[in-house]
């Protein structure tokens, strides 16, 4: 059983320029923002959110979750194309019965045909992709649902 209490959101390479890198496609408001406004819609749920631009780093706290129980948000950004070690790492959270919901701001599917392919979709337990912001929202809302 997962603590849904307790939710890790991890965010992937380049989510540290949210609010100005292409504001067009990943809209304006930053990763703290992101945290505001996921706290103000659960003032019940402590979220750990995170950012990293080392796949290494990011496995490490996908073991961490498996380690300490705790559901994951997760954009894994260009991770997601192609890092089968972030995959295994994802596949283990959701093996120990864990959520791990993949997140993505934009639509993957209506952009570069490379984008269309995400390694860890096939472990993940659900995918919420083209709501920007609101992504982020329904993935949490999904998570304290399961739990």
């Amino acid at each position: 059983m997962a603590d849904t209490d307790r939710v890790l959101v991890l965010n992937g390479p380049n989510l540290d320029r949210l609010g100005t890198r292409q504001p067009e496609i990943y809209g304006t408001m930053s990763l703290a923002d992101i945290e505001r406004m996921l706290a103000e819609h659960h003032p019940d749920v402590a979220l750990d959110v995170r950012q990293t631009n080392d796949e290494a780093t990011l496995i490490g706290w996908m073991h961490e979750a498996v380690d300490e129980r705790l559901p994951v948000i997760l954009n894994p950004a260009a991770f997601t194309h192609y890092s089968y070690a972030l995959r295994d790492a994802a596949a283990l959270v959701t093996e120990a019965g864990l959520p791990l919901i993949e997140v993505h701001l934009s639509n993957p599917h209506a952009r570069e045909t490379f984008r269309h392919t995400s390694v860890i979709s096939g472990v993940a337990t659900g995918v919420i992709a083209g709501f920007g912001q609101h992504s982020y929202l329904l993935a949490l809302d999904q998570v304290r649902r399961q739990g």
